[in-house]
């Protein structure tokens, strides 16, 4: 199976995408999306901290009125609504909802949010799709790789815009490298990536079980997940140190820089896919993704290597969570903080920052738990999502490119689980001459749920 064509190498030029336009076809400073009409009906499931984060930033730059908010937390559902309802314009609280079945039933919606765990991505953004929403979507989109394809299949079968969370493409310094290096062939032939995370994120305390409380239903919240023991509330971010939910520090991390390398090269699926690693250092705790964990996607000519620890120091202390870009003219390295291209003939360093609003947007500085340097990037992902709704178009984060992006990373788990590499085929939904991995891209939901299937959305 070929990949998609690596323009830079056959021609030394990229040719600029929608999202090299996002600075020139919008206003990407607070344009008032449908500000001469009436709001567009906005509901957000899962009000933790970064679903939350994403109404905010929607609220800053559009004319939408929040209806409804759904959370099986009772008290994260109220703190988020009263938060909307001191944001949004029209000071109203949203409607309540514990289960997003009933909301989207009760609620006429033009956009949903989803900011669930990721094992609820997929079931929330294909009903919200059947009852004729446009969706923005956290990444990675799925935790197994058939829920990416039927939100994939969903998306087109309700023509539907579906905007996925990796602003790294809306992120205006890493935009900006794109366009300057990349697109003018500064790197030249491109050979290699690397990509790494060496933050150390991975939770891995043993809390005992406990008593589940009468604000949180646990039994929802659950799913189509297998049911851990209950120790404690999962949010806000215990739940990632467990595959029954995600996929580790790969599924979460490497996703953002997977995804920002693809888009910056023009690659599509890698050709195959291989990983190594386990629990190397960090044993005492309950959480059982990997410590350690390198991994290999494959294209033409060119390897994308991932590398994560969350113990020890970074390689690079510059760039503990970041991408880097080997060319034969020099090398572009880019995290979300600053991006920088060092060229081999000892000519001058190019180095670009990141962008902070805090004097247009001055309540940014005063959210709770907000990432400052993060907030520019996913106003103009939202600008880009609503821009995509009203000209029906595909957004910069089109469920499709999320989608191979995401199941690249499930695919370098599973591979790192079998201790062989993969080929995936998206054609027939398969991994080539593998029957064992094949069974795995569709993992087994729990009790009464239904796991979605693309030709059956």
């Amino acid at each position: 199976m070929s990949s998609t064509p690596y323009l830079m190498k056959r021609r030394n030029f990229i040719k600029a995408s929608s999202a090299s336009l996002l600075f020139t076809s919008i206003n990407p400073y607070g344009y008032d999306f449908f500000a001469n009409e009436k709001p567009k009906k906005v509901a957000l499931i899962g009000t933790g901290w970064y679903g939350t984060g994403d109404l905010l930033r929607l609220i800053q730059v559009a004319n939408v009125e929040i209806t409804a908010l759904c959370d099986v937390d009772e008290h994260q559902l109220n703190t988020a609504a009263q938060l909307v309802a001191e944001r949004q314009k029209n000071g109203k609280k949203p409607r309540l909802y514990a289960d997003y079945r009933t909301m989207l039933q009760e609620k006429k919606l033009d956009i949903v949010l989803i900011g669930t765990p990721d094992h609820w991505h997929a079931l929330t953004c294909i009903e919200a799709l059947k009852h004729g929403a446009h969706v923005y979507v956290q990444k990675p989109i799925s935790v197994d790789v058939i829920e990416g394809e039927a939100m994939v299949a969903a998306a087109r079968k309700y023509n539907k815009v579906v905007q996925v969370g990796t602003q790294r493409k809306s992120t205006p310094h890493l935009v900006d490298a794109k366009n300057k290096i990349i697109n003018n062939g500064l790197l030249g032939t491109v050979g290699h990536v690397d990509m790494c995370c060496y933050y150390h994120m991975r939770a891995n305390g043993n809390p005992p079980e406990q008593k589940v409380p009468e604000f949180f239903d646990y039994e929802m919240w659950t799913g189509p997940a297998p049911l851990r023991p209950y120790d404690g509330l999962p949010h806000k971010r215990w739940w990632r140190k467990f595959r029954e939910y995600g996929n580790g520090i790969t599924g979460d991390m490497c996703v953002h820089m997977l995804d920002t390398v693809r888009w910056m090269l023009d690659l599509g699926w890698p050709k195959r896919i291989s990983s190594h690693g386990g629990i190397f250092v960090d044993k005492d705790g309950k959480s059982n993704i990997s410590d350690t964990q390198s991994a290999v996607f494959e294209y033409d000519d060119l390897n994308c290597n991932w590398q994560h620890r969350t113990w020890g120091n970074p390689d690079d202390p510059d760039y503990p969570w970041a991408f880097k870009i080997y060319g034969s003219k020099g090398v572009l390295k880019g995290d979300v903080m600053k991006a920088e291209f060092v060229p081999v003939d000892g000519g001058d360093t190019i180095r670009f920052n990141v962008l902070y609003e805090k004097e247009k947007y001055p309540e940014d500085v005063t959210e709770k738990d907000i990432e400052l340097h993060a907030a520019p990037a996913t106003r103009r992902h939202m600008i880009d999502f609503l821009n995509a709704i009203q000209n029906n178009t595909k957004p910069v984060a089109d469920i499709e490119n999320g989608h191979i992006s995401s199941a690249s990373c499930i695919l370098a788990n599973l591979s790192m689980d079998l201790k062989r590499p993969l080929t995936y085929d998206p054609i027939s939904r398969t991994v080539l001459n593998d029957p064992e991995a094949t069974a795995l891209l569709q993992r087994e939901y729990r009790g009464d749920w239904k796991h979605p299937h693309p030709e059956r959305v």
